[in-house]
C-alpha cells in the first residue's frame, strides 16, 4: 500500500499532501522573485508554478524582513532544495544557521498553483 493516496491519508497527511507524495516529489531547479511578491518556481521536469507571497509577509515574523523588495528578490534554492532566504546578506548562513528564512519545497510545490492558473500578470 506504500506510495498510494490512502497509505499517505492514513499516516495523517491532508488530501493535498498525500496527493503530492502519492505522485512523487518534485525537485526545485530555480526560483523567480516577481515584483507582485510571488515567486516563480521552476521544477526539473519543467513545470512552472506561482507562490503567491503576499499573506506571508503580511503575518510578519521571520518574514518581516522581506516586506521590501529589494530583501525579497535575494531568494534562492538552498542546498536542501528550500526556497531560502538570507536575513543578512553578508552572514554565511551555513555558520550562522539562524540568519536563513526558508520555505520546504514539498509545501512550495503545495500550496501554489500552476502559472496559467495564476491570476496576477508576471
Amino acid at each position: 500500500m506504500p506510495n498510494t493516496v490512502e497509505y499517505y491519508l492514513s499516516q495523517g497527511f491532508d488530501r493535498p499532501m498525500a496527493e503530492y507524495f502519492a505522485s512523487g516529489r518534485k525537485k526545485l531547479v530555480a526560483v523567480t522573485p516577481q515584483k507582485d511578491f510571488s515567486l516563480l518556481l521552476t521544477y526539473e521536469n519543467g513545470e512552472k508554478r506561482v507562490l503567491d507571497m503576499k499573506s506571508t509577509l503580511e503575518r510578519g515574523g521571520v518574514f518581516t524582513p522581506f516586506r521590501e523588495y529589494d530583501n525579497f528578490k535575494r531568494v534562492y534554492i538552498d542546498d536542501c532544495n528550500s526556497v531560502s532566504w538570507d536575513i543578512d546578506p553578508n552572514v554565511d548562513s551555513n555558520v550562522v544557521w539562524n540568519n536563513k528564512v526558508d520555505i520546504c519545497p514539498d509545501s512550495c510545490y503545495i500550496d501554489s498553483v500552476p502559472l496559467s492558473e495564476y491570476k496576477a500578470v508576471i
